[in-house]
């Protein structure tokens, strides 16, 4: 029962950050700085504006993507030993597929400009591939407790 709370108390949380977050920028804050810019901009694509051609299916593929994330984490049992990036990745996940279903596109607002131009982002964004790298950790750095091996 623990797992679940922190799974679903994470996700609530990025959600919440993330679209208060996003609103500042949908009613008009702008700030431009030497290396990093906060600027709106709607992304109509992935990464780097990639698949905007599928225009208003993308935001289907990515409900039928987040559900299938959350069958896999809920049947597959995952949630014990991810509970924690679990939720930063589906809760970043919603935040964005929520955007595209209000704004119609991705509500980015954070352009690094430093040395190279590189693509506008936001929170989500960050919690994703924070909860990415950690399950990553997870995977192949942190040996799994066997009943018969204590750590």
């Amino acid at each position: 029962m623990r797992v679940y709370a922190i799974f679903f108390l994470v996700l609530l949380g990025v959600f919440i950050i993330d679209q208060n977050i996003k609103l500042l920028f949908v009613e008009g804050y702008a700030q431009e700085g030497e290396c990093i810019d906060l600027v709106l901009h709607y992304n109509k694509g992935v990464a780097f504006s990639m698949l905007s051609s599928l225009g208003p299916y993308l935001k289907w593929i990515q409900v039928v993507l987040v559900i299938f994330i959350l069958y896999v984490i809920f049947s597959e049992g995952y949630l014990s030993r991810y509970a924690f990036p679990a939720g930063l990745l589906v809760g970043g996940a919603l935040g964005n597929v929520y955007d595209r279903f209000i704004h119609e596109g991705v509500v980015d607002y954070i352009y690094w400009h430093c040395g190279f131009d590189f693509a506008v982002f936001n929170f989500a964004d960050v919690a994703i591939d924070f909860s990415i790298v950690w399950i990553l950790i997870i995977l192949y750095i942190v040996p799994k407790k066997d009943k018969g091996n204590e750590i």
